[in-house]
């Protein structure tokens, strides 16, 4: 009957988590089968605590009848602060067959409460050290141990950015720890396990700490201090001894500070780093810190300390320079060839004092000179002063930058070319596992498609920004909703955004509000239409993707403020017209000298309105909150009435002849019957009548093909995909580029630039276009009616003679998931992987079940085939798990 296996065991979406917090935890895992049509039918769960005996297990769910491989409840006792649970799953399937148990899988609890810090904040007494100097600060103690250790964990914050070092060594290879929170209401701390890093005797331990986005310069406004005038440190380390005895160090007034060699760091600007002033062996027990200076105890809250929820920022890649250039003005240039986000580490040999300055850059301009004028102020230059002692490697410690082009001056050489193996990018990103993939017939959608995965890794550093370059550099909410599905198809970003999420609704209004960006920076400016919406859209993907209703109920009350707020706006409950909105923001169709595209930014409100109200209703129909439901669903039948009565004329035509205007009535069923066909004949023809361009901006780009192909102009859409003039997805491709712009014409066809005041050229929004890619062209995408693709639907849309193959993969969290199509002579053949524990609708269009082989057999009589029948568009099956290889004779 072939093996039954149960693979990949997480606990709340991770794999062997290291402080977590004290909820129940939630597990899934995924099944691996060789037979087609499997489907679990039972499962049971083994938790044994910190011995790993599960002989004498912590809890033992029992055999439980369900299918859940995802989100499966704990149901034990409430888990111990700083402890190692051990877990294991076995399960059963509708073939009789009982698995063995799964490889043990492990979570460690945090400090689950305040009243567990034994640590105080501290900062550098500021009768030694100016608390506004701009230098990193460097702090330790030296401690004694005293016998063996078994076990060591550090929790440890920061008001600023940190890295921690116990005995010479920094501790893990995290970087800009704690991240970026809204940090009067939630800030991350962190868990180490330093069991290694330990001996008996003597024992240093150091952090060091910088302004980061505590402290720092953040926004156009050249804000500082937006949180707080004084950086502070909160470590705390538990040490285990091998008697069962435990000591605890931690911060508090007994420690001393110093500054050190980073003399300068800020997010925007760079580093300045002296290694003439490097404190050899500073973290490290015997070392002399008699001339540091005191540090003192700062009152600061600990309420509002949170165990780790994002990923880890960290490097995940790292690029040789491309080749060198040399500017018409003289200029030494390493051209990466990507437009990356992360830092340059250079080695180098020189005499002590050597100053060498590294300005990062996007783009060169017509001329091939180097451009940062849309840096706007932000500096995004780094300096090296060498130590003049051998070797010497640096690499900035508390910024990055975004950048494929590097100036350098002051390298040792003498004006020749610069050593390329002396210059490596480490490429930095929240470290999320990447799911997905796409790739197609023609390369230049494939170039495309490297451009929207590039565009995302830049922009996903601990927070969805908008850019990673110029002084700015923010959460915009509006840029996140828009990307969110094309984003959780190319990574897991589950704790990404979850994450997000709560800052957003710490930082949400008393009045339902939703700030700009988040965290919230900008001094209460709040409350866009399609900006603020991410509080209700977001959460929704994030429990369709994932299946996480927890979220999900988490965020509900959230998303209910948002839509409650919108009602009362002026005078009509049922239309949004006041208020300031960014409307369809760098439309095409804008007024000279303008930002908002033409489409009323009152059609764009209102037609929000009703799809956060109908999304609100939904998730109160999964929550099973039955009053909300009834409450959201006639507010949305309200709301879509009071649209159709001011944006559709009593002839059936859209009062705005926009083609955002029609793509938001047609994407969020504003319009129905006669009228619905209408606005797609009028859409289709506003496209063509533009030479198949498209006008849209920010609002209406991401969803303008779905409509397209959802209203039978498919080929339009694979028109638009495939234009190359601008503006067009594929014009900034042929023009170089290696991200997503943030302008259509970022660069114009004769070389010069959109403008210097706002041209982002790693700006992801645009790459939205990806989840029409994955879901539509492919054909890889979820039944609604069942989250996280427990029943997916393979419906690829083929693509006439310039797109002749496409094929997506995605890791479930059920397992991989996979739909390709091709033309091989006269025969169209379509591939799908099903997970186990899953079904696929799987529709094959221009197919008839008379001619439809399925691995060389008649599909209908196929192993795995649950139902097959022909329809209007073709064949349509529903398939259990399993790979499967369906051809048919093309038309």
């Amino acid at each position: 009957m072939g093996e039954l296996l149960v693979k990949a065991l997480t606990i709340n979406g991770k794999t062997n988590p290291l402080g977590t917090d004290g909820a129940a935890p939630r597990f899934g895992w995924k099944l691996e089968s060789e037979r087609r049509g499997t489907m679990q039918t039972a499962y049971r769960i083994q938790v044994a605590g910190a011995d790993g005996d599960f002989g004498k297990p912590f809890w033992d769910s029992g055999r439980v009848e369900s299918d859940r491989s995802i989100e499966a409840a704990y149901g034990g006792p409430k888990p111990a602060s700083r402890t190692r649970y051990h877990c294991r799953v076995k399960v059963w399937d509708n073939f009789g067959r009982e698995s063995d148990w799964s490889e043990t899988a492990w979570w460690e609890t945090a400090l689950l409460s305040a009243d567990e810090w034994k640590a105080k904040w501290i900062t550098p007494d500021p009768a030694g050290i100016d608390p506004l100097a701009e230098p990193a600060f460097l702090l330790r103690k030296s401690f004694e141990l005293r016998g063996k250790v078994r076990s060591a964990r550090i929790y440890a914050t920061g008001l600023g950015v940190y890295d921690l070092y116990v005995n010479g060594d920094k501790v893990g290879d995290d970087l800009l720890a704690p991240g970026w929170t809204s940090y009067r209401k939630r800030l991350q701390f962190q868990t180490y396990d330093v069991t290694g890093k330990l001996r008996s005797g003597p024992n240093g331990i150091g952090i060091m700490l910088a302004n980061g986005w505590y402290k720092g310069e953040l926004t156009w406004l050249n804000k500082k201090q937006l949180y707080g005038n004084r950086r502070a440190a909160l470590v705390q380390l538990h040490v285990s001894y091998s008697d069962g005895t435990e000591e605890v160090v931690a911060t508090d007034p007994t420690w001393t500070a110093t500054t050190g060699p980073i003399l300068y760091s800020e997010i925007y600007h760079g580093e300045t780093y002296d290694a003439r002033l490097e404190l050899p062996g500073w973290s490290k027990g015997d070392y002399d810190a008699s001339d540091w200076k005191p540090v003192v105890p700062v009152d600061l809250p600990l309420s509002v300390l949170v165990p780790q929820e994002n990923w880890p920022t960290r490097v995940t890649e790292t690029i040789r320079p491309a080749a060198f250039i040399r500017t018409p003005s003289g200029d030494a240039v390493l051209d990466m060839g990507q437009n990356m986000v992360g830092r340059i580490r250079l080695t180098v040999e020189a005499p002590a004092g050597t100053r060498i300055r590294l300005q990062h850059a996007e783009v060169l301009d017509k001329e091939g000179h180097f451009y940062t004028g849309n840096l706007r102020s932000a500096k995004q230059t780094v300096e090296y002063i060498a130590k003049g002692e051998g070797t010497e490697s640096y690499a900035p410690y508390f910024t990055f930058q975004g950048f494929r082009y590097v100036k350098v001056e002051g390298y040792p050489g003498d004006g020749a070319e610069l050593p390329l193996d002396r210059f490596v990018g480490e490429v930095i990103h929240s470290d999320m596992p990447r799911t997905g993939e796409f790739e197609c017939s023609h390369e230049l959608v494939n170039r495309l498609q490297r451009n929207i995965v590039w565009g995302q890794r830049g922009n996903f550093l601990d927070v969805p920004t908008d850019c990673p370059q110029r002084d700015e550099r923010l959460g915009w909410t509006g840029d996140a909703q828009v990307f969110v599905w094309t984003a959780a198809f190319n990574y897991n970003v589950g704790p990404f955004f979850r994450k997000w999420l709560r800052d957003l609704a710490a930082d949400q209004k008393p009045d339902g509000g939703v700030p700009f960006v988040i965290p919230d920076v900008l001094d209460g400016d709040h409350s866009s239409a399609a900006w603020g919406d991410a509080a209700v859209i977001v959460p929704w993907a994030m429990y369709r993707i994932y299946g996480d209703k927890e979220l999900l109920a988490e965020q509900f009350d959230s998303m209910k403020a948002w839509v409650d707020y919108i009602r009362a706006q002026g005078e009509n409950e049922f239309l949004w017209n006041t208020g300031f909105h960014f409307g369809d923001w760098l439309g095409l169709d804008a007024k000279e000298n303008s930002y908002v595209g033409a489409t009323p930014r009152d059609l764009i409100a209102t037609a929000f309105f009703a799809y956060s109200a109908r999304l609100v209703r939904d998730a109160a129909v999964e929550l099973g909150r039955a009053e909300d439901v009834r409450t959201y669903g006639e507010l949305h039948q309200r709301v879509v009435a009071a649209f159709r009565d001011e944006f559709v004329t009593p002839s059936g035509r859209l009062a705005a002849p926009t083609q955002t205007a029609h793509v938001l009535a047609l994407m969020f069923d504003l319009v129905e019957g006669k009228v619905r066909e209408r606005a797609a004949r009028d859409l289709n023809r506003l496209i063509a009548d533009n030479d198949y361009h498209l006008t849209t901006g920010f609002v209406g780009t991401p969803y303008l093909c779905h409509v397209l192909s959802d209203n039978g102009y498919h080929d339009t859409a694979l028109k638009l995909l495939l234009q190359e003039s601008y503006p067009s997805w594929l014009y900034s491709v042929l023009q170089g580029a290696t991200t997503i712009w943030e302008h259509w014409d970022g660069i114009k066809p004769d070389g010069s630039f959109w403008s210097d005041d706002m041209n982002s050229f790693n700006h992801y929004a645009y790459g939205a276009i990806g989840d029409w890619l994955y879901r539509v062209v492919a054909g890889l995408d979820s039944d609604p009616r069942e989250p996280a693709y427990k029943r997916s639907r393979i419906r690829p849309r083929f693509g006439g003679e310039r797109l002749t193959s496409a094929r997506a993969r995605f890791d479930s969290p059920y397992g991989r998931i996979e739909a390709s199509w091709r033309a091989e002579g006269g025969t169209r053949v379509v591939e799908a992987v099903v997970p186990p524990n899953t079904t696929a609708e799987v529709l094959l269009r221009g197919a008839t079940l008379d001619k439809l082989r399925e691995s060389g057999r008649a599909a209908a009589d196929a192993d795995g085939v649950l139902t097959a029948a022909d329809t209007a568009e073709g064949a349509l099956l529903t398939v259990g798990s399993g790979s499967y290889r369906f051809e048919y004779p093309l038309a």
